[in-house]
């Protein structure tokens, strides 16, 4: 299992509508609101590499609202935690 760290910048006027969508898509396990940098934090699972292309640009990118994404491909999981501590953010859900 694969797992890719999405980090999430969004219109964030529309943050929780966004999440939604995001949180929706399959192989979207969890969606985090998060201060700093970035609005939201997804981490998406998948079995194979290339499926990443297929959630990340292919439809997490085309989501109205999102304004960028940036991915972080692991081969663990990650806890609150470690992801707090990887990229000094506040996860708030």
């Amino acid at each position: 299992m694969i797992t890719a760290i999405v980090l999430i910048k969004t219109d964030v006027d529309r943050i929780p509508e966004i999440a939604e969508s995001i949180a929706a898509l399959e192989h979207v396990s969890e969606v985090y609101s998060v201060t700093g940098t970035y609005d939201l934090v997804a981490l998406v699972r998948v079995a194979r590499h290339d499926d990443l292309a297929d959630v990340i640009p292919g439809r997490i990118s085309k989501i109205p609202g999102v304004a960028r994404t940036d991915t972080h491909v692991a081969f663990r999981t990650y806890s609150q935690h470690d992801l707090e501590a990887a990229f000094s953010i506040g996860l708030e859900g």
